[in-house]
């Protein structure tokens, strides 16, 4: 069931954005926005525009299409069209929210083009950046949002744990498999969009990967390796790679309700759990360890740079080094990333990233180790910070399921 964009949870936005960017932008008056995900966030109302958001005043919505929708879905008072950016100044006047001498803009929505365009039709505005200000933003997710994330998290936890399980089999290739996963999806009320933030990175639910597919070449940005369906659609599984026996199916795959994503990771063995191999035992006990020492410190207050610094040692330590996060140029230097709207929101658990955690942040944590002619092992479950710590949104499972 859908659930519109309540006033109230928009006009929290307005506030955190307005603070952040005294902070981040102090000199600009406001925000110009034209990425579809932050008009939506701003707006309740996917519009193909802009939207011009005060320091002090109404926001503005501006669209090219769709404005009979956008007053269905959006509680905004001010929604106009538009065809030109030379007609933004007016229309903003117009509505009694001025555009003001310094701007800032989400420039990873821009292209070049469309920004060389805005400049010239607004020459006398000078440009700052407001893609931190919106990343911090929807990084503390508000009680409504966390009431969707809950939600979408404990349908993902069921098809992972409860309905895959139940309908697939060893000898199946990994596209059959990834389609059970999708059907399941739809089944339970999924919507089955994954939005990135990354410029240029696209995702279609993710990896269905058996074998030592999970240490295939990938271009993603993730440890989890998959040939895919073709060279252009890099994802859900390949129709000619079967899931044989005493082999793992490595399964990191999203699930999206109402516009906001969970992430898990969870791998199955081909067989019972008596039959998988001591390697691959300790190097997925590693992960589990990884996973839950980082989830215990998961507090308002820490640092995301030093939890993937423990992780690292931890690691080391264990002589598993050589296939944490992927093996080879496959390595990704993360342990997570932070997941709302988008699958690749803040925070990032890397190095240089020192903001602290804070109460509302929703996390997926994923340590994964790629075993040279097996596969790859781990888990990643979605979890919510709370004041006290964190809570898994995805399921508890942590261990190799294994698939007779």
């Amino acid at each position: 069931m859908s659930h519109p964009v309540p006033s109230e949870e928009l006009a929290r936005r307005y506030e955190r954005c307005r603070r952040l960017l005294q902070q981040y932008a102090s000199d600009a008056g406001g925000m110009l926005v034209v990425s579809r995900i932050n008009i939506y966030y701003l707006t309740g109302t996917l519009g193909w525009g802009l939207v011009w958001l005060p320091l002090e005043g109404e926001p503005v919505l501006m669209l090219r299409k769709g404005l009979e929708r956008a007053a269905m879905e959006s509680p905004l008072r001010h929604v106009v069209p538009f065809k030109s950016y030379k007609e933004v100044a007016a229309l903003c006047a117009e509505c009694g929210s001025p555009l003001t001498p310094v701007i800032a803009v989400d420039k990873n929505g821009f292209s070049w083009t469309m920004a060389e365009m805005l400049q010239s039709r607004l020459s006398s505005i000078r440009f700052a950046s407001c893609d931190a200000v919106l990343a911090q933003a929807r990084a503390v997710k508000s009680a409504w949002e966390l009431g969707v994330l809950r939600r979408c998290g404990a349908l993902h936890a069921a098809v992972m744990d409860d309905a895959l399980p139940a309908r697939m089999r060893p000898g199946m290739n990994e596209q059959e498999i990834a389609r059970l996963y999708v059907e399941a999806v739809f089944a339970c009320g999924g919507n089955g969009m994954l939005r990135m933030s990354a410029h240029g990175e696209e995702n279609f639910f993710g990896y269905a990967s058996a074998g030592t597919s999970g240490i295939y070449p990938t271009y993603y940005n993730g440890p989890l390796g998959c040939k895919g369906m073709c060279p252009a659609i890099p994802f859900m599984g390949d129709a000619g790679r079967v899931w044989e026996r005493g082999a793992p199916l490595s399964i990191d795959m999203g699930f999206n309700a109402e516009g906001y994503n969970t992430d898990r990771t969870q791998v199955y063995w081909s067989g019972p759990t008596a039959s998988i191999p001591e390697e691959v035992r300790r190097a997925h006990a590693v992960c589990v360890e990884v996973f839950e020492r980082t989830a215990a410190e998961l507090k308002p207050g820490a640092v995301p740079a030093k939890l993937w610094e423990q992780a690292c040692a931890l690691v080391e330590r264990e002589g598993q080094t050589e296939g944490f996060m992927g093996l080879g140029h496959n390595k990704v230097p993360f342990l997570g990333h932070g997941i709302g709207l988008t699958v690749d929101e803040t925070p990032v658990f890397a190095k240089g990233f020192a903001a602290p955690l804070e109460e509302g942040m929703v996390v997926a944590i994923e340590p994964k180790i790629g075993i040279p002619g097996i596969g790859m092992v781990g888990l990643e479950h979605t979890l919510e910070i709370t004041a006290s710590g964190s809570r898994s949104l995805t399921g508890t499972e942590t261990g190799l399921i294994g698939i007779d």
